[in-house]
């Protein structure tokens, strides 16, 4: 994994064993050679006082933010992502004739599909929810530690004045941007194909009542939301797991595992005594934003869960992270 522009504290060593005077890691995620202007630009902001790890770190971040998204793999899962809202919708327009709900009933955002093009991206979130976005975290969160671990690089960005705490932040950070990205752009492709194919207009409520379509967006927003809340929650256990191993893939898989198995034991009547303590107890409750008053304390529980779930794991691979001997 590539890393670019970030100034190492006094210069890591070079072949010949001296200091290189700066050093950036190169795309190749080795001390690059000739820093001297990156030494020159650290002297001056010491010199002024200013704060040369924030300043640092700020990088690091923006650096992390654009490898996320300039990767190929990431972009052709927001692709698939994207694609879902389509297909369903498209699916919806030629098997269900135009005015008519769907055969043999069933839940109530594809039931309302052919009326309203908005319910198109409540559909795809609520198909989406309970493997591919759970998959789309579990990517990026097995490899934040794991990949770089994986590919030889880890312990060179730990030479950038940044310290083990604040690359596990910044690493942190760019999961949580997939993971409010992920949903949003499901919905957004949603909304684009239902009012393309079957149009806008107001929307009714699971409550039975009708509002704007402007202000129904913006209650879809509210999902987006609070689904990145429950996913960010996700990827703070899956940032553990990629603390553990130096495999990505592992880490992956074994997120996605738990995600999936969370949902099969939330279907599972005789063991409601251990639902509440499920990581994914809570996502299906985004459709309390659809009714008519909203009831924000409806949404409570999965909120303090997701809260909780990151407090543990955040914690968790702290400790992990602090005392490993990093040797790649």
């Amino acid at each position: 994994m590539s890393r670019v522009d970030l100034p190492a504290a006094g210069g890591a060593p070079d072949a010949g064993g001296e200091p290189d005077g700066g050093g950036l890691l190169n795309d190749g995620g080795s001390p690059a050679v000739g820093g001297a202007s990156d030494a020159r630009e650290m002297d001056a902001m010491v010199g002024a006082g200013r704060p040369v790890k924030a300043r640092v770190s700020a990088r690091f971040l923006r650096s992390e933010f654009r490898l996320i998204a300039s990767r190929r793999r990431n972009q052709a899962g927001l692709a698939a992502l994207a694609a879902v809202p389509i297909v369903l919708a498209i699916a919806m327009k030629v098997s269900t004739p135009s005015g008519e709900g769907r055969p043999g009933g069933g839940p109530d955002f594809f039931a309302q599909i052919v009326s309203n093009g908005f319910f198109v991206a409540l559909a795809g979130l609520g198909v989406e929810l309970t493997l591919f976005l759970p998959i789309a975290v579990a990517m990026l969160a097995g490899d934040a530690v794991a990949g770089e671990a994986n590919q030889g690089t880890l312990r060179y960005l730990l030479t950038v004045p940044v310290g083990r705490i604040r690359l596990l932040a910044v690493k942190y950070a760019g999961i949580v941007m997939g993971a409010f990205l992920a949903p949003l752009t499901v919905a957004v492709s949603g909304i684009v194909v239902g009012l393309i194919l079957f149009g806008g207009g107001e929307v009714t409520t699971l409550s039975g009542t009708q509002i704007g379509f402007g202000a129904a967006l913006v209650r879809l927003l509210g999902v987006c939301l609070y689904l990145g809340i429950c996913l960010s929650a996700l990827g703070a256990v899956g940032l553990f797991l990629s603390t553990l191993t130096e495999q990505p893939m592992g880490a992956t898989i074994a997120l996605t595992m738990l995600a999936v198995a969370s949902f099969v034991l939330g279907q599972i009547p005789q063991l409601d005594w251990l639902h509440p303590y499920l990581l994914t107890q809570h996502w299906q409750d985004f459709g309390e934003l659809l009714r008519d008053p909203v009831s924000l304390s409806a949404l409570r529980p999965g909120v303090l869960s997701a809260l909780a779930y990151m407090a543990v794991f955040l914690s968790a691979a702290w400790a992990r992270f602090a005392g490993k001997d990093i040797t790649s």
